[in-house]
């Protein structure tokens, strides 16, 4: 508390936004009929127009046919995974994907193949070795590294081989084509089997939805166990999310900061020795300082220095690739992001 935010994932600033707070009390009067909680499973009372509502909102903002809401990035990860197993012989995932897909492929009935990080070529031979359906798992901007996956070339692959890609765009959504994600600033709506999206990073709030068309859909309503085995979010959550995307709808926020402080801490590592810098293309940026005591080290040094940092240690991230894991805001502040990198330099020298 009381340290300057470099680690939150609140891209830009709507946690702490005033004007989403004044749209929240306004729509809370204006849907006061719909109460507080759920009271169900979304399959017995938990589901409400509201609910139908928001995902059509969301739906429509993404360029998707249907949306269906969980009520964390988590959860609709385990439910997608752990469902789409039934319809598919192979799940071929990226080495770096997310820990939530992990643990919904492990319940999942599919055979796992995995191929090298952002790896077109990788991908195009397991896909050539296998003898049945198979879906593809990416992120569109990863959590750890913050770089971009190849998606036209990875999209391109896929169709050569008859293979569906599911893309999480957990860290692009707000960021990406006009706030709709790199599917949709790429336009790959249509190439692309389904989308996940959550609310919980750039959007300021929580839960998640898979964007897909409605036969993936009602298959997830009736065997995604994440859904169907847990109380359906909160109607102020469902309202908060409808006042975000009415927000990303009529473009009431800015990213022109966020993009000129990414170019600002580029350039500013290049004049830096003895630290690589990975991402560089999203607001998340790391530094790799190897070993866990290093990296702990120079965190430390700098949050006594008043910067809210944090070390990504080994086996969260492989050994050799502990880093300083870096989140730019659209309310953080030139000054600021030049203060700590003066800080980095400084830790590192007397760490090293």
């Amino acid at each position: 508390e009381g340290h300057i935010d470099f680690t939150s994932n609140d891209y830009l600033g709507f946690a702490r936004s005033e004007e989403l707070k004044r749209r929240i009390s306004e729509a809370e009067k204006e849907f006061s009929e719909a109460g507080v909680g759920s009271t169900g499973s979304r399959l017995l009372t938990g589901n409400s127009k509201l609910a139908e509502q928001v995902e059509q909102q969301v739906a429509t903002f993404h360029g998707s046919e249907t949306a269906l809401i969980f009520n964390s990035g988590y959860d609709a990860n385990v439910g997608l995974y752990s469902s789409i197993g039934r319809i598919a012989k192979y799940i071929v995932y990226d080495e770096l994907i997310h820990a939530s897909v992990h643990d919904g492929m492990r319940l999942s009935r599919a055979e796992l193949k995995s191929f090298k990080h952002n790896d077109v070529e990788s991908l195009l031979l397991v896909l050539s070795e296998l003898d049945g359906p198979a879906v593809v798992a990416v992120e569109s901007v990863y959590s750890m590294d913050g770089d971009l996956a190849p998606l036209a070339k990875l999209v391109a692959v896929c169709k050569d081989f008859d293979a569906a890609i599911i893309v999480d765009e957990a860290h692009a959504v707000g960021l990406f084509g006009e706030g709709r994600g790199r599917v949709s600033e790429l336009g790959l709506e249509d190439d692309v089997y389904a989308r996940l999206v959550t609310f919980s990073k750039a959007l300021g709030c929580h839960g998640a939805a898979v964007l897909c068309n409605d036969n993936l859909r009602q298959f997830l309503v009736n065997h995604a166990r994440s859904l169907i085995f847990s109380t359906f979010t909160s109607n102020h959550s469902l309202l908060v999310v409808k006042c975000v995307y009415d927000m990303l709808s009529f473009k009431y926020y800015s990213k022109l900061n966020i993009s000129y402080l990414i170019t600002l801490f580029n350039q500013s590592m290049k004049g830096l020795s003895g630290v690589r810098q990975i991402g560089g293309e999203s607001p998340i940026l790391g530094v790799i300082i190897a070993g866990n005591a290093e990296v702990r080290a120079v965190a430390e040094a700098m949050q006594s220095d008043g910067f809210d940092v944090r070390p990504i240690v080994s086996p969260t991230v492989p050994k050799g690739t502990e880093r300083i894991r870096i989140c730019l805001h659209e309310f953080n502040t030139e000054e600021e992001v030049k203060g700590l990198i003066a800080s980095l330099q400084k830790a590192v020298k007397h760490v090293g």
